[in-house]
């Protein structure tokens, strides 16, 4: 779209760019790149069509290859090593169950292999040099799936357990056991079963002297490991920064270590040799199976995520050009009611404050809010609304005392580090306090639900998007698999039985007092949509302002573009009006 009109000029804006009021506010994205084994070929996801379907591209061209996987949308694509397969991660219906299909890189021999009926796969990985792909079903099930002959040869099984790799003799397995915030990793022998543990931790692989490089959380800052013959060394570590992920070449020469660093900008090194970067957050390391050529996603405010290559130099494959007009955001730390540190990302309008302010609270709760692409952010801020996009106890990138700080009885004070930011926005001039509104999507949501009903006098409007509403209901009808690993963040639900109704924001709904929007995916099984409809059957029957923003064929994220523009125009349009922000027509 080009000669768009906003208020006072003209702006001419990239070609498939949609826009809401002056700010441009839906536009495609690509991620999840995976090379060609000479690094020749990129393939990856992109919704460029609408839905995220998988694409091959050649490094340095822009033809692109549309690769034929079905209707339903892709989450992740990995190219083996051999380069004979593209293993594709399906999401049916939106929703977090996912299946994996095997497709040929022309788009022929379409076949599953794994997340078949009610089963869900996840954590794949091709072993170097092999046509084998390691996958694991329902975190119980692990499996080695050979691509040339459609075997399915179980690994090994048991209670949240996920298979990371195999040695290069076929001996040792890597699994990682436990539930979130308490996962370590093993090296298990496949012909005696007898496990040896490795290190506390989310990622580890075997090199191909079948040493073990590992992520490892022991400690209170995630370092790269790496251990053999029974000693560990630290290849990569800082005191103020985390390894978030490394990506280690088949034949073990290089290893690219992605940083989280400065409240959660990315930092890239290849051996110890820092890569600038074309973004502010990168994700998604991936090496050819050569060794060549790095493939990443990298997005910032106004660009959105863009697959790159690294051979000694930077190369698009597949970047849309920046937003014009982007707002940088600002890093803000300050003390919450206890004294803990806490931060998070302000978007401010050009004009002086105090302003409407809307908190962001993101979903996880382990999990981070960087200075990435934010179509809601910018087209609030567009409309002189001020964004605070916190990181409150419990989330990652902060240390592991952090991230574990809002574990069981600890979250009430998580819920209280909301009202901490508003206190603080409004202490220093941002926030007109009789302007304030708070939305946040899956954990986020239910933190907004519990800030909501906790500090009604706080808040003026509200956005609970697929949140928690209920922790007994959510244990009862989400997967069982998201279940078990829930029991450490937020409690058993029989023996904290009391607890968990306690936390639960429907014990307190008869509190809000802010006009409530409810966003939910149909399909979503991972926070069911009981969690919506109960918000929404209280509010009604008190006769509160509300509205119930339902998406058919959608599940725990809103994969097609037409569902999130529907989103964000309904989102900024409830804020707006609660918010009294003057139409930008008037």
């Amino acid at each position: 779209m080009t000669g768009q009109l906003n208020r006072v000029d003209v702006t001419v804006l990239p070609a498939g760019w949609q826009t809401l009021g002056s700010y441009p506010s839906e536009v495609s994205g690509s991620w999840s790149p995976a090379l060609s084994p000479d690094g020749r070929h990129a393939a990856y996801v992109s919704d460029r069509s609408g839905t995220p379907k998988v694409w091959v591209q050649p490094v340095g061209s822009d033809l692109t290859f549309l690769v034929d996987t079905g209707e339903e949308p892709v989450q992740s694509v990995h190219w083996s090593t051999g380069g004979g397969w593209l293993a594709c991660v399906l999401a049916p219906g939106g929703a977090p169950r996912t299946e994996v299909w095997l497709v040929r890189p022309d788009g022929s021999a379409l076949h599953q292999v794994a997340g078949f009926g009610a089963d869900t796969a996840e954590n794949v990985r091709w072993l170097p040099g092999r046509p084998l792909l390691a996958v694991t079903e329902n975190l119980t099930t692990t499996l080695l799936v050979d691509a040339e002959h459609g075997t399915r040869e179980v690994v090994a099984e048991g209670d949240l357990v996920t298979l990371f790799d195999v040695s290069p003799d076929g001996s040792r397995a890597l699994l990682r056991h436990g539930a979130r915030s308490s996962r370590y990793v093993v090296v298990r022998d496949l012909r005696t079963g007898v496990e040896e543990y490795v290190t506390s931790g989310e990622q580890a692989c075997f090199g191909p002297d079948g040493s073990v490089w590992a992520r490892s959380d022991a400690g209170e800052r995630p370092v790269l490991l790496r251990t053999a013959t029974g000693a560990a060394q630290i290849l990569a570590e800082a005191p103020d920064a985390e390894v978030e992920s490394f990506a280690l070449t088949p034949d073990g020469s290089r290893v690219a270590v992605l940083w989280n660093a400065d409240g959660g900008l990315s930092r890239l090194t290849v051996d110890s040799q820092d890569i600038g970067l074309p973004g502010t957050v990168v994700s998604g390391l991936a090496w050819s199976a050569d060794g060549s050529t790095l493939a990443f996603t990298a997005e910032a405010p106004g660009q959105p995520h863009g697959v790159w290559v690294w051979d000694g130099e930077l190369h698009p494959v597949s970047v849309e050009p920046p937003a014009p007009g982007a707002v940088r955001p600002t890093l803000r730390r300050f003390a919450s009611h206890d004294g803990l540190e806490i931060s998070g990302w302000l978007f401010q309008p050009a004009t002086p404050g105090p302003h409407p302010t809307v908190l962001w609270l993101h979903g996880g709760p382990e999990a981070q809010e960087r200075p990435g692409h934010g179509p809601l952010f910018q087209s609030l801020v567009d409309r002189g609304i001020a964004v605070f996009a916190a990181n409150v106890r419990g989330s990652s990138g902060f240390g592991r005392s952090f991230v574990n700080a809002d574990n069981g009885p600890l979250r009430w004070a998580a819920v209280a580090d909301v009202a901490a930011c508003v206190g603080h926005l409004v202490s220093t001039g941002v926030a007109d306090p009789a302007r304030v509104g708070c939305m946040g999507r899956s954990y986020g949501g239910y933190l907004t639900l519990a800030a909501l009903t906790t500090y009604p006098e706080l808040f003026a409007v509200g956005i609970d998007v697929c949140g928690m509403s209920n922790f007994a209901t959510f244990y009862e009808h989400t997967e069982p698999w998201i279940a078990a690993a829930a029991v450490s963040k937020y409690g058993d639900p029989v023996a904290d039985a009391e607890l968990l109704r306690e936390l639960s924001p429907i014990t307190r709904i008869d509190r809000l007092r802010a006009p409530l929007m409810v966003v939910h995916g149909e399909n979503d099984s991972n926070v069911p949509v009981i969690e919506a409809e109960q918000v929404v059957a209280a509010l009604a029957a008190r006769g509160a302002e509300h509205k119930y923003l339902l998406f058919p064929g959608e599940g725990h994220e809103l994969l097609h573009r037409s569902s999130r523009a529907e989103y964000l125009r309904e989102t900024v349009g409830w804020l707006t009006h609660h918010l009294r922000v003057p139409s930008l027509l008037a």
